[in-house]
């Protein structure tokens, strides 16, 4: 059955109150910039839904895997329309309706009706039940079965009449571009993507920023890396990422302090970077892939003395994940594979053989003072030279 329609339902937004019209604007928004290479779509807004209307030839499956990585949607319905709304004409289009989308008609089923136009005639109970009888008339191996259907047909009077039985799942969350802007610190991980991800499923912009280390780092680890960022731009809309050499600045911290303080005095410069380019990129906030316990400079000792550097939130949504939850989770978005390909990334690089787990923030700044005069003429030279790369979704 070909479907020229969609009805796209949405549920957080709804609690917006008065200012539910900006998340909906953005939501239209997202939706055209994600299926306007698909064809031609006319997108409108009315009472709680969105209505996507196809003005030309498209493939249904594009479309419809498109909307699935919207967020801030909730079901997609492939709606037939009626504009008669009387009561002989819905019950001739139900009839077509269920007759074309149903090759086998031995289901149970229950007609569920929703009246936007409470001066129609008709209850939505009176609807249901003559519409139902209709249908048992027509198919005569169907059965009504209220309380566990098979199928429930729904049909929605409006000022037009739409009809649907099939909704298939969104991403949910809020439209990107309702929560401001955040930098994910992205490596070539598990955890970083999953973490950008479910920060721009809260309606988060997203930008990155990459520590890469040549030559302890290959041309093909940064790769990888942008490959992650277009995965999630899937997802999240374009990603801006920010590639920062950051081996002069590894070089001076392990030249200088204790090895097994290297990851966590490495992470807290790490924030510093980010910090500054979230603040040069109008960013409220940083982003990280971190879950506690999973490696020594993920324990709660070690998370508050990187902390202690940030002037900006620090948002780490996988923080109370274990790694199966984390990797079911890039196995749904797609980033798995691509995660377990074998290029190091700077911290794995220097990893000490005893790295401390319960670190002192006094010890680590007494560390860390061994740099002055040394690591911030490389602070602002990697500053200086970061490449930026604009990721874009590739699907």
């Amino acid at each position: 059955m070909q479907y020229k329609a969609f009805m796209i339902k949405y549920a957080e937004i709804g609690t917006k109150g008065k200012n539910r019209y900006i998340f909906e604007d953005i939501l239209v928004k997202n939706i055209n910039r994600k299926i306007k290479n698909y064809g031609d779509f006319y997108i409108r807004k009315e009472q709680g839904r969105i209505f996507i209307e196809a003005k030309s030839d498209y493939d249904y499956e594009d479309v419809v895997n498109a909307l699935t990585k919207v967020f801030g949607i909730v079901g997609i319905c492939p709606i037939v329309v009626e504009e008669d709304t009387s009561f002989e004409a819905i019950k001739e289009k139900v009839i077509a309706y269920v007759d074309q989308a149903y090759r086998k008609k031995n289901f149970t089923f229950k007609v569920n009706t929703r009246r936007n136009d409470k001066s129609y005639p008709m209850t939505s109970m009176e609807v249901n039940a003559e519409l139902g009888h209709y249908l048992l008339e027509a198919f005569p191996d169907t059965s009504v079965d209220v309380h566990e259907p098979d199928e429930i047909i729904n049909v929605e009077i409006r000022k037009t009449v739409y009809i649907y039985s099939i909704t298939i799942p969104g991403p949910g969350g809020l439209p990107v571009g309702t929560n401001g802007k955040g930098m994910a610190l992205l490596s070539g991980g598990i955890d970083s993507p999953v973490a950008t991800y479910m920060i721009a499923k809260r309606g988060v912009q997203m930008e990155a920023v990459y520590f890469h280390a040549p030559p302890f780092t290959s041309e093909r680890a940064k790769e990888k890396v942008i490959d992650l960022a277009c995965l999630v731009a899937d997802y999240a809309g374009a990603i801006k990422l920010h590639v920062v050499n950051f081996a002069d600045v590894q070089m001076a911290i392990y030249d200088n302090c204790p090895h097994e303080e290297l990851t966590i005095i490495m992470k807290r410069y790490m924030i510093k970077i980010a910090e500054e380019l979230a603040k040069r990129n109008d960013c409220q906030c940083t982003v990280t892939g971190e879950s506690i316990g999973q490696v020594s400079s993920q324990t709660v000792f070690s998370l508050a003395v990187i902390n202690d550097v940030s002037t900006l939130p620090v948002f780490r949504p996988c923080i109370g994940l274990d790694k199966q939850e984390i990797v079911d989770i890039s196995e749904k978005i797609g980033t798995y594979e691509t995660s377990i390909l074998p290029y190091e990334d700077c911290c794995t690089t220097f990893v000490a053989k005893h790295p401390v787990t319960k670190p002192i923030l006094s010890a680590i700044e007494k560390s860390e003072a061994k740099l002055a005069g040394i690591i911030e003429p490389l602070y602002e030279k990697t500053l200086e030279s970061v490449e930026t790369v604009m990721c874009r979704s590739q699907r």
